[in-house]
This record gives structure tokens, C-alpha cells and sequence, in this order.
């Protein structure tokens, strides 16, 4: 899968998101963001996904930067759990397979 990296400033991601300045500077300080080269702009992979969710734990949730930093690092955890989790089934399932004569063990 191919992973967008994109350049944005403080004013487009105010006015597509409704992240202002201040908010955007407790953002890159906890590291949830990266500055980008240029003054006043962000580095952003994925921003329809990220900057949504940002603004909404934000205006929608109440929630302080420090605790959004907090839920963004539970939600990768558990995107990495569900990872691992779908890779020990499939690898289940296949010594599962072998097992029963249904075909050759894969290393994966």
C-alpha cells in the first residue's frame, strides 16, 4: 500500500479541518504531527484520516492535546494487536490445514 506524505500549512489544515495555529503547536510539541521544512506547515501522511480524527477527539470530544496523545497511542497499539492477531489466525488456520491433509505448510 502506498503511503501519501503531504505538505500542508497551518492555514489550509484551519480551514479543511478546524485545527487553528495553537492547537496545531500542542500537536507537533507531543509529536502526533511533524513540521515540515517550510515555516508555519506540517508533514502528514493519510491527512483525510489523521487531521478528521485530530479535530474531532479535539472539538468534538473535549479532549486536552495530552489526552488525544494518549488515545492516538491506545488506537496504534490496537491496530497492532489486530494485526498480529490476524496473522497467528491465518497461520492457524493453515497448520490447521496441513494438519488435516489439506496442503503444504507456507512460511509467511
Amino acid at each position: 500500500m502506498e503511503t501519501h506524505v503531504l505538505v500542508l500549512t497551518f492555514q489550509e489544515v484551519d480551514t479543511r479541518y478546524g485545527l487553528g495555529r495553537a492547537e496545531l503547536s500542542q500537536f507537533l510539541e507531543l509529536g502526533l504531527l511533524r513540521p515540515a521544512p517550510a515555516p508555519d506547515s506540517i508533514e502528514v501522511e493519510e491527512p483525510d484520516e489523521l487531521l478528521p480524527r485530530l479535530a474531532r477527539l479535539h472539538h468534538g470530544l473535549g479532549l486536552a492535546p495530552e489526552a488525544i496523545d494518549v488515545v492516538m497511542l491506545m488506537r496504534q497499539r490496537v491496530l497492532s494487536l489486530q494485526a498480529a492477531l490476524a496473522r497467528e489466525t491465518a497461520r492457524a488456520r493453515q497448520l490447521e490445514r496441513f494438519l488435516l491433509g489439506g496442503g503444504p505448510l507456507l512460511d509467511e
